[in-house]
């Protein structure tokens, strides 16, 4: 008897679990369904605008998104309860072997805008105009000029200014630690000889008030020009000097989506790549990277 029983409660169980992999396939589609989505905070703006048309277009999406450092967005991926995060490069081989390995398919990932890392210093600041040896000098506390970032170690915008201009040194004495990149223009705001380095979307969408706001008592420095046809010349971080290589401290937005089907985590990262996800890229001072929207001359008769 009892082994009947037991053989009734492994049936009825086995139902179950169908019938919930069942309506969670069924409720999980690209318009609609509940996922969690971690981004680097430094990308917040942009994603914010993403988020707003994406969510009012599909009522039936609840994306559930959580801004932090870059490591932490990575550290999330390797959870079940996070299926795609947006950060600023895309898997390694040994990323792509673990997860290869423990899910049995590889996440997808793409680049879909080009971002920057835009240096800011206060409106009265006179000093506004750095050649990449300069920035090399401060940020290593060779040049005695206080440096405000949006953290200590793991956020996407620390680690680019170490690695690229900082060959992987450590950072000088000088560097400032602050909560997010919104502290990070609130400092500046605030402090005459210091410069800080945030997310492009957060200083050049002329497009938003508070933005519009904030240069009233911050501006963008400017740095030395890396394609230009002589030397000498300086530019600001703008989605002209990024369309045209000229800014040095350039950068990636990629998502990664870890789904084998058609979810709502594809169904983001599709509308990211496709014409109305780059237009807003566009619209937010990043340069699309899936999609080209110059202007093109029509025929007048």
């Amino acid at each position: 008897m009892k082994k009947i029983v037991v053989f009734f409660f492994l049936v009825f169980n086995a139902c179950s679990t169908q019938e919930n992999v069942k309506d969670f396939v069924e409720n999980d589609t690209p318009k609609q369904g509940t996922i969690n989505l971690s981004v680097d905070e430094s990308f917040k703006p942009v994603i914010e605008e993403q988020l707003k048309v994406y969510h009012s277009s599909f009522p039936g999406a609840n994306i559930k998104v959580h801004y932090k450092s870059e490591v932490e967005c990575f550290k999330d991926l390797m959870t079940d309860s996070t299926r795609m995060i947006i950060v600023s490069r895309g898997l390694t081989e040994e990323e792509n072997k673990y997860y290869k390995s423990s899910l049995t398919f590889e996440p997808k990932y793409l680049q879909v805008a080009y971002d920057a890392v835009a240096a800011i210093v206060n409106i009265n600041n006179k000093d506004s105009v750095f050649t990449i040896k300069d920035i090399a000098s401060i940020l290593s506390g060779e040049k005695q000029y206080q440096v405000i970032l949006d953290g200590n170690n793991a956020t996407s915008t620390v680690k680019y200014l170490q690695d690229t201009i900082l060959k992987g040194k450590s950072f000088g004495a000088n560097v400032v630690a602050v909560n997010g990149s919104a502290a990070v223009i609130e400092t500046i705001k605030q402090t005459k000889n210091a410069i800080g380095f945030v997310g492009n979307s957060w200083v050049s969408n002329f497009y938003d008030a508070q933005q519009i706001e904030n240069l009233k008592q911050i501006k963008l420095a400017l740095i030395e020009c890396v394609r230009c046809t002589e030397p000498g010349y300086f530019v600001k971080a703008s989605q002209a000097s990024l369309t045209y290589g000229q800014y040095p401290l350039a950068r990636h937005l990629y998502f990664i989506v870890k789904e084998n089907y058609l979810g709502l985590g594809t169904g983001f990262a599709n509308f990211l790549s496709l014409e109305r996800g780059q237009l807003i890229f566009k619209r937010s001072c990043l340069v699309p990277s899936k999609m080209n929207f110059n202007k093109r001359q029509g025929l007048i008769k």
